[in-house]
């Protein structure tokens, strides 16, 4: 699929005239990480002639007064804005992403007909529970096999690969707020809000993550037109999860690595993540 230019006036054009930089790998992080996700980070092949900056953006679990996850992404994505980077990774300081990863990002970063790319990991739980996405509030989906390149409509933010001109054209259009004395702008936000429904009374609440609230806004406020790649507005789902990058997902306080047990047939690629779990289920 050919995309087309990005506006100029989003500064990120294809040509990267404007471009100053190409890499940027975000951490929202409270500072303390397992070993092996420092080896997953420090382990990784890096592809040829390739450049990459860090920023670690530290989080408070004390949300009121210091940095939540939202905050964090949005002074990372204030550096991506003011550095003008092509490209930005999230990498979450709990997931830990096969060696190869940053070669395999580099092919779609390369090829510039993506624009937003996520790996697959799974749920911190027993049973896991893959965190892919493809109609809101109906749970994972599951129809695909190992492998495979799944289109959705919400991606989670632990290792997920934007497209500068995206990060542009929300920075544009959302609102100016301040984060511990640094000025940034609301890109990210977690829901969170509680209002009573005048027609019937009751008392209801929303909540949830700031990444598939960002993907709900991607689809609603038409940045993907905005940004200069109107071939994925109209895509019914836009967002590509590549489940060849298998992300491992690590509790930080135990070492506990999910998934903690896959089924054999899934990971042979013979069966459906779907259809492996039902074939368990049937013998329990």
């Amino acid at each position: 699929m050919k995309k087309q230019k990005p506006q100029k006036n989003l500064s990120y054009n294809k040509d990267k005239k404007t471009m100053n930089k190409r890499f940027l790998i975000g951490t929202p992080t409270m500072g303390t990480v397992r070993m092996e996700w420092v080896n997953g980070r420090f382990g990784q092949i890096i592809p040829t002639n390739f450049s990459l900056a860090d920023v670690q953006q530290y989080v408070s679990p004390y949300i009121p007064y210091q940095y939540s996850v939202a905050d964090a992404e949005n002074l990372i994505a204030k550096t991506a804005i003011e550095q003008k980077f092509e490209w930005l990774l999230f990498w979450e300081d709990d997931n830990i992403p096969p060696n190869d990863s940053l070669v395999r990002y580099n092919e779609y970063m390369i090829r510039e007909d993506t624009p937003i790319i996520s790996g697959l990991y799974f749920t911190k739980s027993v049973p896991p529970e893959p965190m892919v996405y493809r109609e809101p509030g109906t749970g994972y989906y599951g129809d695909w096999k190992l492998g495979e390149k799944v289109w959705v409509k919400g991606i989670p933010f632990g290792f997920a690969l934007i497209h500068g001109s995206i990060i542009k054209a929300l920075w544009d259009e959302s609102p100016e707020y301040m984060v511990n004395g640094i000025v940034t702008r609301r890109i990210f936000n977690t829901p969170a809000a509680a209002h009573v429904d005048p027609a019937t009374g009751a008392w209801l609440s929303e909540t949830g993550t700031s990444d598939l609230a960002w993907c709900k806004r991607i689809i609603e406020n038409d940045i993907f037109t905005k940004a200069g790649w109107p071939e994925y507005a109209k895509k019914e789902y836009p967002f590509l999860l590549d489940t060849s990058i298998f992300v491992r997902h690590i509790d930080r306080m135990t070492g506990i690595i999910y998934p903690t047990g896959v089924p054999k047939a899934f990971l042979d690629k013979k069966m459906t993540w779907t259809e492996s779990v039902k074939k368990i289920r049937a013998t329990e």
